[in-house]
């Protein structure tokens, strides 16, 4: 029997998206704290310099200002990480944006931004750092940021809704074609989560509404350290049986 910690992610090289605040920023330091090397793509500099300083050993850890609707500065940066960093073992694709809009305000022009966004965007990263170049020989883990919302409905959230159920399915046929080379793929659904973001979020300024929302979590809201504990989990070995499922960590959101 191996006696070796299963959860540890000592020594594996971690790419975190959205790292520059919220739950992004929180999975970059959790993923440090649990011993990885941690690289930090984000498009403000200023807050990727603060998530740094929040990481324990932050000399060690790589930071890129990139907006992942670039492609082309995708692929150079995830190119020059192969000589820089050296090979990966997980993505924790955090990057992505939210809204409320009702069906007589949605465009073509709205679903081309969020589809873009939050899921061509990481298609395209997934791609190039599933690369035999780029990923570990060994095999890894992507880990894809999904919601609820990709599973259940709420009144203004069909933009949301169809990006976040789209990771959520092409997460299953990726976890097939990429089995063979030991490259899991999974989602975390997370429920709401108390984060800057959702402090702006239009049921923050309504005390009933807020009320509402708590009240569809049986555990309360959710904080970002929730939702970076499953993905450090997804990212280990004790999760290596593990692949094409979504883990919901949602306070009990999806039981009711």
């Amino acid at each position: 029997m191996d006696h070796r910690n299963p959860f540890t992610i000592d020594s594996k090289l971690v790419l975190v998206t959205g790292a520059s605040s919220g739950i992004g920023r929180v999975c970059a330091v959790q993923s440090a704290a649990m011993g990885a090397r941690v690289i930090l793509f984000g498009r403000d500099i200023e807050r990727l310099e603060k998530t740094r300083a929040l990481m324990p050993n932050n000399e060690n850890h790589l930071i890129y200002t990139v907006d992942l609707t670039d492609y082309e500065k995708v692929a150079s940066i995830v190119k020059d990480l192969e000589v820089q960093a050296g090979k990966i073992h997980g993505i924790v694709h955090c990057a992505g944006i939210s809204t409320t809009l009702p069906l007589k305000m949605i465009t073509p022009d709205k679903l081309d931004l969020f589809f873009h966004t939050n899921v061509h965007a990481a298609i395209h990263l997934t791609k190039l750092v599933t690369a035999k170049s780029v990923m570990a020989s060994e095999g890894g883990s992507i880990v894809f940021i999904s919601s609820v919302m990709g599973s259940v409905g709420e009144v203004g959230k069909t933009i949301y809704s169809l990006t976040k159920g789209a990771l959520m399915a092409g997460s299953k046929s990726l976890a097939l074609e990429l089995a063979p080379r030991n490259i899991r793929v999974n989602c975390v659904a997370p429920g709401v989560v108390e984060t800057p973001l959702s402090a702006k979020a239009v049921y923050n300024q309504d005390e009933d509404l807020l009320k509402k929302i708590k009240s569809y979590h049986p555990l309360g809201l959710g904080r970002a350290e929730d939702v970076a504990n499953a993905s450090v989990f997804l990212l280990s070995d004790a999760a290596r049986w593990i692949t094409g499922t979504t883990m919901f960590v949602d306070g009990g959101y999806t039981a009711r």
